[in-house]
């Protein structure tokens, strides 16, 4: 079984690229045990903050891609290293799920659930509530910073998608009257920079895989990668997006990545 293309280091988006729900796309497994085998690195790339890398790694390996915390990068992850390097120990009040308030706490930042703090962290959040709007609006007029995990609309599950960061942060910029100074997840390039350590590569040998035109193509164009994007997530096969950004590839699942 060869690869079809020649990059050393490959950055796989995870939701409706390698896997929907509990089921993996067709092929996903024997491509990543393929590249592995042909020596290529590879790492797993997900904006969603609602589970930690041990979750991720531990769902892979289960659905059958044996992999490691370490070669999985969440936006959690790179939040919490950004904030803990530009404002340590930091207080931070979390529009987020445990793994997300975890990640924070475990690189010193101090998290709270009332508005005497320094940011307000927006994240992909199931239990969004009124109550935490408000924290979030007083906070803002106390004079805390906005920071969010990641820009997506919706979040790819088994039968369809389901409402993603993007609507918290909507809320909170529309009741606070503020923008959200940053948001780390793809297209950052602070994704990128993470991503690109743990492979031990220049962009230059890097190709991302995902199926948001939005994050992950975007993300590659930018920033030197190549890009390939599968069309068994989000972006359906007429999106206008895909002849004007141009990805390098356009396949239709990741299975057509190698040879048969």
């Amino acid at each position: 079984m060869g690869v079809r293309l020649p990059y050393r280091g490959w950055l796989f988006d995870l939701d409706g690229t390698v896997y929907r729900g509990e089921a993996l796309i067709e092929g996903a497994a024997k491509v990543i045990e393929a590249l592995r085998a042909a020596g290529r690195r590879v790492a797993f790339l997900s904006n969603k903050p609602i589970q930690t890398r041990d979750d991720y790694a531990a769902k892979l390996t289960r659905l059958g891609i044996p992999t490691r915390s370490e070669e999985v990068v969440n936006s959690s992850l790179v939040l919490a290293r950004h904030l803990a390097r530009t404002d340590p120990g930091a207080a931070c009040f979390v529009i987020g799920e445990p793994p997300l308030i975890g990640e924070l706490r475990a690189h010193g930042l101090e998290v709270r659930d009332d508005e005497r703090v320094g940011w307000v962290v927006i994240a992909f959040d199931r239990t969004f509530t009124y109550a935490k709007l408000n924290t979030a609006l007083q906070a803002v007029k106390r004079g805390a910073r906005l920071i969010a995990t990641n820009p997506d609309r919706t979040c790819p599950v088994a039968g369809g998608e389901i409402p993603d960061c993007a609507g918290m942060t909507a809320a909170v910029e529309a009741v606070t009257g503020k923008t959200v100074e940053l948001i780390v997840g793809k297209p950052s390039p602070l994704m990128l920079e993470v991503a690109l350590e743990v492979l031990g590569l220049p962009a230059s040998e890097t190709v991302i895989v995902g199926d948001r035109i939005e994050t992950d193509v975007t993300m590659g164009k930018a920033l030197g990668l190549g890009t390939v994007l599968v069309l068994s997530g989000v972006t359906p096969r007429d999106d206008p997006r895909i002849a004007e950004l141009k990805p390098d590839h356009v396949l239709t699942s990741i299975r057509e990545l190698v040879e048969p």
